[in-house]
């Protein structure tokens, strides 16, 4: 039998025997590759420790081995990378494979033509996929709605989606609307769901998966008594105060800046982190240095366009300055231009560094700033009385088109949501006493952020506070 054949295929790749759980996913995984539904769709759910990673990995091995085609996705470029690791195979970003541009530097995409036959997509961390219309420049504007468009415009094609809905759901939304079954059943899909919910035995000696687990039966249960993480002197650690810098150091030395990343619950606490990292642990005085590490915080069509395959640089990219050629001031704003090399992909660019959104709050802040920045570049044209084609002179502007960015060495669990890092501390704001003020939502939300936060680490975490 030709589902058998496959199971076993993908068996043989696995790195372990698998258990009456994995043995059931297998069989499920099987049915769904050789099942002739036109419309058929899998979700796959897995806590951290429970193999999903391992399965998967033996799946697109297994189908590589048999020439049945896959395409890996996910949502952000960091996560895009971690999939591609540990799949061994090329992975993208939703964004890059499903959009076009419509007009090269325009910010506008529209959905593009899945020339796939019979291909399996795989959809990897589907938990931060929204299912609100929240981002016009794209599509119809829902992600999810477009994806599904997408896969399933192409002859034969089927859509795995996999996840871990005890994470954060996208922002906004109350659950991750792309691992419910019923949800997805809405688009007319056939949909087949699993979940796999038993730790792995030695997974369980790692005390973050321990913790990770500890506070996912809390959410299953909705226990939310007691929400905190127990330090084991081993591979979680809480750092006092007067050692962070310390710590931090050493981190930097032992698995390097590239796999250390400060985890906070708010835009204002990752502002105070990331001027500490840079005064007390770098020992950057200016404003913005050579080697500082910066994340995008709104997407950015302009300085893409002299690029060969790079349509856009998105919200949540992360970069280091290679070099910074000068500074300056234009329209009572600060500015720099810099080489700027990419940590998730492998290209670097030049572009115009927006200086002011460094230490800004919230994307109200930075629309804000914007605003002014526009009105103040109109002035320069005031010989355009038609507000379209003024309009149009201001969004050529290379000022107006600016990277909104902040500094890296610290982001909100959101921001880190989809990646991994070898080194995670975790700030949780205001130490365990502000718990017991928070009613029973904001307990639940607090615990799926923590659960999140503590899923973010491959090998140590540091508890600040």
């Amino acid at each position: 039998m030709l589902s058998e054949f496959i199971i076993g295929r993908i068996k043989a790749e696995l790195p372990f025997e698998p258990n009456t759980e994995k043995d059931g996913l297998l069989a499920a995984l099987g049915a769904f590759i050789v099942s002739r539904e036109e419309r058929k769709a899998f979700i796959l759910r897995g806590y951290a420790g429970t193999g999903k990673t391992s399965v998967m990995s033996a799946l697109v091995r297994a189908m590589k081995g048999l020439q049945q085609p896959c395409v890996l996705l996910a949502p952000t470029g960091r996560a895009a990378k971690v999939l591609g690791r540990y799949s061994g195979e090329q992975a993208y970003t939703i964004h890059k494979k499903i959009y076009r541009q419509n007009k090269l530097g325009q910010e506008a995409f529209s959905l593009s033509d899945n020339l796939h036959v019979r291909t399996l997509f795989i959809v990897d961390e589907a938990s931060m996929l929204s299912g609100v219309r929240d981002n016009p420049t794209f599509g119809s504007g829902c992600l999810l709605d477009d994806l599904v468009k997408y896969v399933y415009n192409g002859k034969g094609c089927s859509l795995l989606l996999v996840g871990d809905d005890a994470q954060l759901p996208p922002v906004g939304s109350l659950k991750s609307p792309a691992l419910d079954a019923d949800y997805m059943k809405g688009y007319q899909l056939s949909v087949v769901s699993y979940q796999l919910s038993q730790v792995a035995r030695q997974a369980l000696d790692s005390g973050i998966l321990s913790e990770a687990t500890k506070l996912r039966e809390q959410l299953q249960i909705a226990d939310y008594k007691s929400i905190s993480i127990s330090p084991n002197g081993r591979d979680i650690i809480k750092v006092p105060g007067e050692e962070v810098l310390e710590t931090l150091e050493n981190s930097w030395r032992e698995v390097g800046a590239e796999e250390t990343l400060i985890i906070t619950r708010s835009n204002k606490m990752t502002n105070l982190y990331n001027q500490g990292v840079r005064a007390r642990v770098l020992y950057k005085e200016d404003e913005i240095s050579n080697g500082d590490r910066l994340m995008v915080t709104k997407n950015n069509y302009f300085w893409a366009t002299e690029y060969q395959d790079l349509e856009f640089i998105a919200n949540g990219d992360m970069f280091e300055i290679e070099r910074l050629h000068h500074h300056h001031e234009m329209y009572g704003f600060h500015f720099a231009k810099a080489s700027l090399r990419s940590i998730d992909y492998d290209w670097e660019i030049e572009a115009l560094i927006w200086l002011d959104t460094l230490t800004t709050d919230s994307p109200e802040a930075n629309y804000s700033l914007q605003k002014e920045l526009f009105s103040r570049i109109a002035e320069d044209y005031p010989e355009i009385r038609n507000k379209q084609e003024l309009v149009k002179k201001i969004y050529e502007s290379p000022y107006y088109n600016a990277l909104q960015v902040r500094f890296a060495y610290c982001v909100t669990c959101h921001k880190a949501q989809g990646g991994q890092w070898k080194h995670i501390y975790i700030d949780n704001g205001l130490g365990d006493e502000w718990i017991s003020g928070l009613d029973e939502t904001e307990r639940r939300e607090y615990l799926r952020w923590l659960y999140t936060a503590v899923t973010r680490a491959t090998e140590k975490i540091y508890l600040l506070r």
